[in-house]
């Protein structure tokens, strides 16, 4: 049976113990250094906080140490690695090839980071062969290709299924350091692929001006999980580790209830990952929440539309057009949702977004501060409904590890015997001498069974039989919610039995004999890990070497087929294009035999 694993992410600490109330069986969370979020970083004590936490439920916490690490910090990460195991992490996600040597013997498992740019069967075997246990595939992959890296690799597969989508290919995107000098690679990324571009042809005639050609919609796969469960993912992966508690809790709790019906559908062939069922909270809703639009990307190996350069932001739902502008705020002609006190809205208002917020909504009438760009007739979106924000922060949900119990009632004492959904056993035998009897036997037991039915901390047990003597003893309610207390906290001395870590072995699979600054090669570390394996040449990351007219970014996604512009639509548009930002020219270049774009520095 496969175990199939919910991954979420966490800003902080109490952000992943509010994932893991929802549903998620392992969580992903940046320690103080090294991630690669580097507004997301977290301390030790944090991190061994939130490992205590999810390992009641046999949750894992996997911890990003996925940057490229520099010389002069070697020894930094290896401290912080030991501190890390110490803490209780599961596994580290890893970008730097150094970051495995540090790690060896901690008892930690390793996670080839989708920085590593898994995207072929001979780059994942290789990246399985420096001893990772699981690798995260790059995002822009078909179902195919997923697939055909399952049948190359032994170790687990990991595909993001939710959040905001790289235009590059993960792990070899520059155009972050080469705009700004922030470094994607290093944690830094100035998101430049939500920036505005004049788009030019070569003769320098401008094609279209201020728009967000470089960004991508938002991915979403919630209707796909059984396909990429057939194809070999064994976890499923939300983005967002710079997003808030209540985007948290929505996506998880979301794909938390289709990963159970997917387990429901197939009982005796999957299974989750962690333990415990999960009840109460909001009914969730992912338009609601924030995204740019959403797209499948290449899931079934075909084009789309994924641009989102009109709006590389959240515009949230259609509420419906202005009618009429008052002095204190604005009518609608029309509106299908139920607007509230405190909703945010937003507009488009030429290629800028324009929000606000509602002091009083009152059917079509809402009173605001009217933005000066507003006018009648525009299109108006909800983008933070307060309702729902404030269901979320009330409405938290409950996750309990299901306990069967069997009790004996016996003459002078009762024995109850549990057994855990996760299979640890407790029996314990409490003593009856001199209990009165009980005038009602079957009134006894039903009391018996209701008080021995309850939840005790993150338990909830439920009396599946009771064996009684022709006379049972009145015994007090407080005595029988004892009696569940102690079998809690006996459980809770037992860990639990969550399944087993994927550990990698090494092996000395050839690498290439020359390899370019893509490899991201940052120390000497790296380069002693690649010469064993046969390389000859290494280039210095692009972060160290900065090198001319170097190649920022490839990828699936193509700015001509966007605007109707490929060849395979029947046009002819001659290349190469450029985009223009802040007075940097950018070259793109169309690899069409590859259906590939790139983004290349001009000399």
């Amino acid at each position: 049976m496969t175990a199939l694993e919910l991954l979420a992410p966490a800003r902080t600490a109490d952000i992943g113990k509010a994932a893991i109330d929802c549903g998620a069986d392992a969580v992903y969370i940046a320690g103080p250094a090294f991630g690669a979020r580097a507004a997301a970083g977290n301390s030790v004590e944090d991190i061994r906080d939130l490992c205590t936490y999810a390992h009641r439920y046999g949750a894992r916490i996997f911890v990003t140490v996925n940057t490229i690490i520099y010389e002069e910090e070697l020894e930094e990460a290896r401290k912080l690695v030991q501190d890390l195991a110490e803490a209780g992490a599961d596994a580290l996600i890893v970008q730097d090839p150094a970051v495995i040597e540090m790690a060896r013997g901690t008892g930690m498992a390793l996670h080839a980071s989708t920085q590593c740019a898994i995207r072929t069967p001979e780059k994942a075997k290789f990246v399985e062969s420096l001893g990772y246990g699981r690798i995260v595939l790059e995002r822009q992959l078909s179902l195919g290709q997923v697939r055909t890296i399952r049948e190359a690799v032994s170790s687990e597969i990991e595909f993001f299924v939710h959040g905001a989508l790289c235009v590059c290919y993960s792990g070899q995107c520059y155009l972050s350091e080469y705009l700004t000098g922030r470094s994607a690679n290093r944690g830094e990324c100035a998101q430049a692929c939500r920036s505005r571009y004049d788009l030019l042809d070569g003769s320098g005639k401008v094609l279209m001006r201020d728009k967000a050609l470089l960004s991508l919609k938002d991915y979403n796969l919630l209707h796909r999980l059984e396909d990429l469960a057939s194809a070999g993912v064994c976890s499923f992966k939300i983005e967002g580790r710079l997003k808030s508690e209540s985007y948290v809790r929505n996506v998880v709790t979301t794909y938390n209830q289709a990963l159970n019906d997917l387990i429901a559908k197939y009982p005796g062939k999957y299974s989750r990952a962690s333990f415990g069922h999960v009840s109460g909270g909001v009914v969730p809703d992912l338009e609601k929440t924030f995204n740019r639009g959403y797209t499948e990307l290449f899931i079934d190996g075909t084009r789309g539309k994924w641009s989102s350069m009109d709006v590389p932001t959240h515009l949230g739902e259609y509420v419906g057009e202005v009618s009429r502008i008052t002095r204190d705020g604005i009518v609608l002609s029309s509106s299908a949702l139920d607007l509230s006190n405190g909703d945010g809205f937003a507009f488009v208002s030429g290629n800028d977004i324009v929000g606000f917020r509602a002091d009083v909504a009152e059917g079509l009438t809402i009173r605001c501060r009217v933005p000066e760009e507003l006018r009648e007739g525009t299109k108006l979106y909800r983008n933070i409904s307060a309702k729902f924000q404030k269901r979320l922060e009330a409405a938290a949900p409950v996750r309990e590890i299901g306990v069967a119990l069997k009790v004996s009632v016996q003459a002078g004492s009762l024995t109850a015997s549990a057994v855990s959904e996760d299979g640890r056993e407790v029996s314990r035998r409490f003593d009856l001498e001199g209990a009165e009897p009980a005038r009602d036997k079957a009134r006894m037991l039903d009391i018996i069974r209701g008080q021995l039915s309850k939840r005790s901390a993150h338990y909830s047990f439920e009396v599946k039989d009771i064996d009684a003597d022709t006379t049972v003893p009145f015994l007090a309610a407080s005595f029988l919610n004892g009696i569940r207390r102690e079998m809690a906290k006996e459980l809770d001395g037992m860990p639990v039995k969550a399944n087993p870590l994927m550990m990698g072995a090494v092996t000395l699979e050839s690498a290439p004999k020359e390899l370019s600054y893509k490899a991201n090669v940052a120390n000497s570390i790296d380069r002693a890990i690649y010469a064993q394996r046969g390389t000859e040449k290494m280039e210095d990351a692009y972060e160290i070497s900065h090198r001319p007219g170097a190649e920022l970014m490839r990828s699936k996604y193509c700015v001509r087929y966007e605007l109707g512009l490929c060849p395979k639509q029947g046009k002819n548009k001659p290349e190469p294009l450029y985009l223009l930002n802040a007075g940097k020219r950018l070259r793109l270049t169309f690899h069409c035999s590859e259906c590939e774009m790139t983004v290349t520095a001009e000399r």
